[in-house]
C-alpha cells in the first residue's frame, strides 16, 4: 500500500518536472546567442550556490524537528546550553564563503555583460546598428546604414554583433528578446544601448517586458536571424520594394496608439529621424522652464554628446 502511494508521488513529480521543463523552450533557458548563454550560466550558477545554504537548512530543520520531538525520550536535554563554536563556524563560515564566491562572479559578469559594452567576439565579426523606438503599442526599427525601417519585425544576420540604440516616443518600455539575452529600458528623451548576437539562425520572440498601457499585451515582434549575409541583403531588397516612406508625416501617423499592429515596411527613412525622436521634447515649454544647471547637465551627458555628434 505504502509503495503504491510513493509510486504515484514519483509519477506526479516526474510529470510536473516534464511540464515545467517544456516552459523553458523559447525562453531564457533556451538561448541562441552568446549573451543569452552567459546569462543562463550565471542564473544556474547563482541558484546552485544559494541552494548550498537553502537545502541543508531545510534538511536540518526536519531532522531537528524529528529528533527532538516530545515522544523521543532518548534525545539529549540541555536547558542551559548556549554556545557551540563548531555550530557558529558552520552557520557563519559557509554562507560567508558562498557570498564571497557569488559576489565575485556577479561583479565580473555584471561588467562583462554590461549592455552598453561591445561583445567579446572574434576579430572580424561584423557589426550592424539598429535603432529601436517603442511606440504605443508597437516597435519601430530603423536601419540607418540600409536606409530602411520596419514595424514589429527586426531582421539581422547570424554571427553578427547587433548594436541596438533604443528610445521611446512616449511612456517607458523595456526592449527584450529572451533567447538572445538581456533587456534594456526605452525612455523618452533618452537613448540606451544594447549589444546582442545570434549564433544560430531562426525566428525569436521579442516583446516589451514593462507594462505600458492598454495595448501592452500585443506589443510583440519577431526577431529573425538569417543564415547568411546574402539572405539578409535579400530581405533588405524586399523591404526596399515597399511603397511606404518614413518621414515626419508618416511617423506622426505611426506614433498614434494602435493595438496588434501588423508588420510594416518602409523603403526609405528621413535622415537623423532617430535623433529627432530622442530630442523631440527639447523645445517644449516645460523643457524651457527647466533650470539651466539641469539643461547643462543633460547636454553634457555622454548620450547627448553622442547624439549631437551624429546629427
Amino acid at each position: 500500500m505504502r509503495q503504491g502511494i510513493f509510486l504515484k508521488l514519483y509519477r506526479m513529480l516526474f510529470v510536473g518536472l516534464a511540464l515545467f521543463l517544456t516552459g523553458c523552450q523559447g525562453g531564457i533557458f533556451d538561448p541562441k546567442g552568446q549573451v543569452g548563454v552567459e546569462e543562463k550560466n550565471l542564473i544556474i550558477t547563482a541558484t546552485i550556490l544559494m541552494l548550498l545554504v537553502v537545502i541543508p537548512v531545510i534538511i536540518l530543520t526536519l531532522v531537528f524537528a524529528w529528533k527532538y520531538r516530545a515522544s523521543n525520550t532518548n534525545a539529549r536535554y540541555e536547558p542551559k546550553w548556549s554556545h557551540s563554536s563548531k555550530i557558529e563556524l558552520f552557520c557563519w563560515g559557509i554562507p560567508i564563503v558562498i557570498i564571497i564566491v557569488l559576489g565575485s562572479i556577479t561583479w565580473i559578469s555584471t561588467h562583462k555583460l554590461d549592455p552598453y559594452r561591445p561583445l567579446d567576439v572574434k576579430e572580424g565579426t561584423p557589426t550592424l546598428e539598429i535603432q529601436a523606438v517603442s511606440l504605443d503599442w508597437k516597435w519601430l526599427f530603423i536601419y540607418p546604414e540600409q536606409g530602411i525601417a520596419t514595424v514589429n519585425q527586426v531582421v539581422f544576420p547570424k554571427d553578427t554583433q547587433i548594436r541596438f540604440r533604443v528610445t521611446s516616443q512616449s511612456v517607458m518600455n523595456s526592449f527584450f528578446i529572451p533567447q538572445l539575452g538581456s533587456q534594456i529600458y526605452s525612455m523618452a528623451m533618452m537613448e540606451t544601448k544594447l549589444h546582442l548576437i545570434a549564433n544560430e539562425a531562426g525566428t525569436f520572440d521579442g516583446m516589451s517586458s514593462n507594462y505600458s498601457g492598454e495595448g501592452f499585451s500585443g506589443m510583440k515582434f519577431k526577431a529573425i536571424a538569417t543564415p547568411s549575409e546574402a539572405d539578409f541583403e535579400k530581405w533588405v531588397n524586399q523591404v526596399r520594394q515597399s511603397n511606404h516612406v518614413l518621414n515626419d508625416a508618416t511617423y506622426q501617423a505611426l506614433a498614434k496608439p494602435s493595438e496588434n499592429h501588423l508588420v510594416e515596411y518602409f523603403s526609405a527613412v528621413k535622415p537623423n529621424l532617430f535623433s529627432q525622436i530622442v530630442h523631440q521634447y527639447m523645445n517644449m515649454p516645460a523643457m524651457k522652464k527647466m533650470p539651466q544647471a539641469s539643461m547643462e547637465m543633460h547636454q553634457a551627458s555622454p548620450l547627448a554628446e553622442e547624439s549631437a555628434g551624429k546629427e
